[in-house]
């Protein structure tokens, strides 16, 4: 089956190549029983890969079941998972069966893996490598064919290195990975979803969609998207309820969701000395205020540049006589009433009002350009600023962490990270 069918046939929207690799890799291991990790950010649809590669195996007549593995108590998901014999514990008044039990020879869609506890994750190996499992109080070991897709927003691997996953069931769910792409990852789709969800909403309650013009796109298309496709859709729909307007503009867009102003810069990192910084956002807006700062001064450069043009009816010389003269080809000087002077030579019929700027030769090397290596390190644009601030406010580290944005913490570990 194409890629472009089986978006149609699950309701899939988007061109994005990470999200037609996904796709791609769910359709070539659907057919067979391994097991599946699937990854990606909260909310970037994870449990419809699932049923994709439910949907197109040979079991996709036979139950599928999906199961939060974070939203079951430690206490009882064995029970929920393998069942339990009457009187296991307490409040156990009669047997149950466990979902390995009643999805046999289905799909069992493990969501939030990450978060399930150990004593679970070593019952789980013994299914997924052979296929046996044990009611809760019972001593008889029953079989079971199901297979096992899992799921995780978090990094496994860290986990196992915390102790808090067990490695070799790491090694066993992965035997086919699939990563989703977030939403931020893909923005040439995220119009494409926003329409889709707009128009649903209007099919639903018999109403005109929503649309937004070009700026609220862009808007759209900019922000970071934390909640990634399930924040799309609650945006698209509260939008569709809020605004008077069906076509909505920027400003309208600011005004009904103000976070969506959010840009999705870089962060600073610092990983020299194993730490990481209080969270991505005070940094982000360490270097969001100097790109602004920079812009403000390069304006007011051009202002100065225009005005001292226009005040003193001066003609900007044209680019070969400019190309001339950095390459040391200086104007000859002439003969009478300027000695001390060269110029460019004003054509015949040119107004004074068009004359060039008049440049003293003995003082020309303050005319030359100057080349100069500017560094374009984050890091170094990170302490300039935090310098600035600091002298702003005589060192008063707190004054200086609010003007910054950031916590006091991160700006003392700044300031003897960049021994200030």
């Amino acid at each position: 089956m194409s890629i472009q069918s089986i978006k149609q046939r699950f309701g899939i929207i988007g061109n994005a190549p990470g999200l037609d690799n996904a796709l791609h890799t769910a359709e070539r291991v659907a057919n067979t029983d391994l097991t599946v990790l699937i990854t990606g950010e909260s909310g970037v649809g994870k449990e419809v890969f699932s049923k994709i590669i439910h949907g197109l195996s040979a079991r996709k007549h036979n139950k599928f079941i999906a199961i939060n593995c974070g939203a079951i108590p430690e206490g009882t998901i064995n029970s929920e998972l393998f069942g339990h014999e009457k009187g296991a514990f307490t409040g156990a008044t009669g047997e149950r069966k466990g979902y390995f039990e009643t999805v046999d020879t289905g799909t069992i869609f493990l969501d939030e893996i990450g978060e399930m506890p150990l004593d679970t994750q070593a019952f789980l190996l013994r299914v997924l490598e052979t296929g046996e499992f044990i009611r809760v109080g019972s001593s008889k070991s029953q079989r079971t064919d199901v297979r096992v897709i899992a799921a995780t927003n978090v990094d496994l691997l860290e986990r196992v290195a915390k102790g808090k996953f067990r490695e070799d069931l790491y090694y066993r769910l992965s035997t086919v990975p699939i990563k989703v792409p977030s939403l931020k990852e893909r923005p040439g789709d995220i119009y494409m979803l926003f329409r889709k969800f707009a128009i649903d909403f209007a099919e639903k309650y018999r109403t005109s969609p929503i649309k937004l013009d070009e700026r609220a796109r862009l808007l759209l298309e900019h922000y970071p998207w934390p909640g990634n496709i399930r924040e799309l859709k609650n945006m698209a729909e509260q939008l569709s309820v809020m605004s008077e307007e069906k076509l909505i503009s920027a400003e309208d867009l600011v005004n009904l969701m103000p976070h969506i102003r959010q840009r999705n810069l870089p962060a600073i990192s610092n990983h020299r000395d194993g730490q990481a910084g209080d969270s991505a956002n005070p940094e982000r807006e360490i270097l969001y205020k100097l790109l602004f700062e920079m812009k403000s001064d390069l304006n007011d450069l051009k202002r100065l540049v225009f005005e001292l043009i226009n005040n003193n009816d001066l003609a900007v010389p044209d680019i070969q006589s400019l190309r001339q003269l950095e390459a040391g080809n200086y104007p000859a000087r002439p003969a009478e009433d300027r000695p001390h002077s060269d110029y460019f030579e004003r054509p015949e019929g040119e107004s004074m009002a068009h004359q060039p700027i008049i440049i003293d030769k003995d003082n020309l090397a303050a005319y030359q350009a100057e080349e100069v290596e500017e560094s374009l390190s984050l890091e170094e644009m990170e302490k300039d600023l935090i310098q600035r601030a600091l002298k702003k406010h005589n060192g008063r580290r707190k004054d200086a962490a609010e003007e910054l944005g950031i916590s006091e913490r991160t700006l003392y570990r700044k300031i003897k990270y960049y021994d200030l």
